[in-house]
């Protein structure tokens, strides 16, 4: 017979084990993590592709494969990108001064440009020495990330239903909406991000290109990729590029790239991509997203990428509940 008491004592014994199986796979817990978010949104695929006739299993290896090739694209292009113009990289940085001077008003600062650069190529060489020597790990664990994003296509409702069988019927709504509020999250960070940054790349490619800058693929791919980072985004690669044309002795350019670039490329593509896919999220304000984004990535590194927005959103949603549970007391008040 199953008692409620049974039911939390299970529930309890699922938490603990979930809390020890953590501690003992802190080195892949990001991976993990990141599959399941990925999962969650590619849900929606998944179930699409099946309806088309696939079955369960061949459905959810399809969207796998889909998610595998999106990936790739994403991140391919800045490698080809980094090695293909690492010429014209290092011909910049070397016709740079040793030294800038400001000057605001009456005061002037001094840019020491070759310490920074000798401490940013020490960090470099760095990243890539750690980068090399865990190039088996990294391949493991993305035949991990694969394989995780695979199976919990295949049995998406699992999960789910342990959930609900698990929380009392009166709080199923509170489930509902957490669940709401996560997938709304998830699709923000992943697919609008990523479209919003592909319509970046696009836009910056046409407007370098017709200002004449030579590696104008390369500043595109930059601005794209720069584009999942809220707040600041592409507008980096405009005032890096509006900078590099005032050291070279070009004003004109420098402006033209900055009118042209922050409202093209770093205004546009949020104004007209973004809230078209905007009614498939929940909503959250800029500002709340920007502090999980930020706090996510110094706390715990890559993974806070996802995980300090959605905890934020998390938040902001249990916030929500409680106050609508209020209202109705002040109402009869």
């Amino acid at each position: 017979m199953v008692t409620i008491e049974r039911r939390y004592v299970l529930a309890f014994v699922l938490v603990a084990l979930g809390v020890l199986t953590a501690a003992l796979l802190s080195s892949v817990l990001a991976t993990v993590f990141f599959a399941i978010t990925v999962a969650y949104v590619l849900y929606p695929l998944s179930e699409w592709v099946a309806d088309r006739g696939l079955s369960k299993r061949l459905a959810a290896a399809v969207t796998t494969v889909i998610a595998f090739v999106a990936g790739s694209l994403v991140l391919l292009p800045l490698v080809a990108v980094l090695y293909l113009r690492r010429r014209d990289l290092f011909e910049f940085f070397r016709a740079l001064p040793e030294t800038l001077i400001v000057a605001i008003g009456e005061m002037s600062y001094t840019v020491d440009i070759a310490a920074a650069l000798a401490g940013a190529r020490a960090v470099l060489t760095a990243v890539a020495v750690e980068l090399a020597s865990e190039t088996p790990i990294i391949a493991l664990k993305i035949v991990l990330f694969t394989i995780l994003v695979y199976a919990l296509l295949w049995r998406p409702t699992a999960p789910g239903q342990a959930v609900y069988r698990t929380v009392p019927a009166a709080y199923h709504d509170v489930v509902e909406r957490f669940h709401e509020r996560l997938r709304g999250t998830l699709f923000a960070i992943y697919v609008l991000q990523a479209a919003t940054a592909f319509g970046t790349f696009l836009v910056a490619w046409v407007v370098f290109g017709a200002l004449g800058y030579r590696g104008a693929f390369a500043l595109a791919v930059v601005a794209g990729v720069l584009q999942f980072i809220p707040v600041v985004g592409p507008s980096v690669v405009v005032l890096a590029i509006a900078v590099a044309d005032l050291v070279g002795g070009d004003p004109i350019g420098a402006a033209l790239v900055t009118v042209f670039g922050f409202v093209l490329v770093g205004f546009l593509p949020d104004a007209v991509i973004r809230p078209r896919l905007a009614r498939y999220t929940t909503g959250m304000p800029a500002s709340l997203y920007f502090a999980g984004f930020t706090g996510g990535v110094l706390s715990l590194g890559l993974v806070g990428f996802i995980a300090g927005p959605v905890v934020v959103a998390l938040f902001v949603e249990a916030a929500n509940l409680l106050a609508e549970e209020r209202r109705p007391e002040q109402e009869r008040r």
